[in-house]
């Protein structure tokens, strides 16, 4: 997310995307005369294209895409802690590089962000690999809930500390800030992290028995085939796969593109955009949180079935967020309905975290690869038409995948994910 809200301040304002020629919303004024004051130049801004921006903001999809099965295989030949550990060094590393990058142009830009997305999707495959490991059957939502809503922890500190340090240092502070905060927190990585309770020198006995007793799927072997043919006639992953495609969509949409929207239409400083963005992601922790714990606790007390569970909350986190999104465009003349609208959708769609977005856990424990997320690439350019389609296809979008999900998502282990099927290629 140091792109999204740093990417604002790399482009010159005469090529930002959908700027509204009616001007920012009467209650943004103050927020745009601030904007107004900003210095002029505190580090080099380029004439990019919307094509070119979107381009960009892509590449970490690209990278995810192209590494996400790879990735799962690694991980689980590798275990959790060597792989996500070298990739999260290497990401954070290459974020040092990128405005070095941005001035060789986009193409360079491009490359190192594909990279690092390669490096990211490492890293993600690896937290669900090791929750396969470390979660008692019974605690697996809120422990995934936690995990995840950590990773919204750190987009709140990009966002809120992003925008401050653009319009004071220049938006390279933003890579040089956030990548060494990145490489401090790989070497503690390292010295802290264990593939297994088992391994673990300093967890409590009885926490380390109650996790092996607790755990409801042996772990995978290293040499394990992928069942191909068993896996590409499965319903429930296929809903699964086309849930992730249209949620990730949305996701990406809301947070990679809500900054440029949020400069070019609402008008607002690059400060303000960011704490309002750090707002919308401590709604999301918050929602995430109690929807992990709510969802452990209906199925611990046996009120209803886990697949129940997770379509009712996947239901819930893309209803709320679909019509708040759909909205948008109409409330642009309202900063405060705005807000309130993507409250709404925040809070609510974080609840996806807790259905569909895990429930490849529930039916393949064995494999632990996410599919990979899809890469929306075009920005809105014309004020009335352009990002009112950007909303209404992002919504519609985000419904079909829960309708698919609805229909084939199941919560059983498949035939194909147990230990003792055999497995071709």
């Amino acid at each position: 997310m140091n792109l999204s809200i740093a990417l604002p301040a790399m482009v010159n304002v005469t090529v930002l995307p959908g700027a509204s020629p009616d001007g920012p919303p009467a209650d943004a004024q103050d927020s745009s005369n601030d904007t107004a004051k900003e210095p002029e130049a505190l580090a080099p801004a380029y004439d990019w294209s919307p094509e070119a921006q979107g381009f960009l903001l892509s590449a970490l999809s690209v990278g995810s895409f192209l590494a996400s099965i790879p990735s799962g295989f690694v991980v689980g030949a590798c275990g959790v802690k060597y792989p996500v550990g070298v990739a999260m060094l290497a990401s954070s590393v290459l974020n040092l590089f990128v405005p070095l990058a941005a001035d060789a142009g986009v193409a360079s830009l491009f490359a190192l962000r594909t990279v690092q997305g390669v490096a990211q999707v490492v890293v993600s495959v690896g937290q669900y690999a090791a929750w396969v490991k470390w979660a008692p059957a019974l605690e697996k939502n809120q422990l995934v809930a936690i995990a995840a809503s950590g990773l919204m922890l750190g987009t709140l500190t990009i966002f809120l500390a992003g925008g401050f340090l653009c319009q004071t240092l220049g938006w390279p502070s933003v890579f040089y800030v956030f990548g060494g905060v990145g490489c401090a927190c790989s070497c503690l990585w390292f010295p802290l992290v264990y593939d297994d309770p088992a391994d673990h020198p300093f967890i409590g006995t009885g926490e380390r028995d109650h996790i092996m007793r607790s755990r409801a799927q042996q772990d995978s072997a290293a040499d394990w085939s992928l069942p191909v043919k068993a896996m590409s006639t499965s319903l429930p992953l296929w809903g699964i796969l086309v849930f992730y495609f249209s949620e990730y969509w949305f996701v990406y949409m809301k947070f990679a593109y809500m900054p440029t929207y949020l400069s070019s239409v609402l008008g607002l400083s690059l400060t303000n955009s960011g704490f309002l963005l750090a707002l919308l992601l401590a709604a999301s922790f918050a929602s995430t949180v109690l929807g992990g714990l709510l969802a452990d606790f209906l199925l611990s007390r046996e009120v209803l079935r886990l697949v129940v569970i997770r379509k009712l909350l996947t239901a819930a986190g893309v209803l709320f967020p679909a019509a708040s999104f759909a909205c948008l465009h109409w409330a642009r003349s309202s900063l405060g309905v705005t807000v309130a609208l993507l409250v709404v959708c925040s809070v609510t769609n974080s609840l996806c975290l807790i259905g569909a977005l895990i429930n490849f856990l529930d039916i393949a424990p064995r494999y632990v690869s996410p599919p990979p997320p899809p890469s929306p690439s075009t920005l809105a350019q014309d004020a009335e038409l352009g990002w009112r389609n950007t909303f209404l296809l992002s919504a519609a979008i985000s419904v079909a995948g829960l309708l698919a999900y609805l229909v084939l998502g199941r919560a059983e282990v498949q035939d194909w994910a147990r230990d003792e099927t055999p497995t071709r290629l």
